[in-house]
């Protein structure tokens, strides 16, 4: 830990989030495990996935 983590604690121990900051990040973290969820248990569908890009690298100069 760095002491800038331990001034920014102290700044939020006196004075705590609003209610309506709490829910909103409960609610995105929320909807990032309902994603995870179902990426994990349906899959990944085929037409969100990226056409492979063929990377060319240069040659080393002897």
């Amino acid at each position: 830990m760095n002491i800038r983590f331990l001034l920014r604690a102290k700044r939020m121990a006196a004075r705590p989030p609003s209610e309506a900051m709490f829910k909103m990040v409960v609610g995105i973290v929320l909807l990032c495990a309902i994603l995870y969820g179902i990426e994990r248990f349906i899959g990944w569908p085929e037409w969100l996935t990226p056409n492979e890009i063929k990377r060319v690298r240069p040659k080393p100069m002897d």
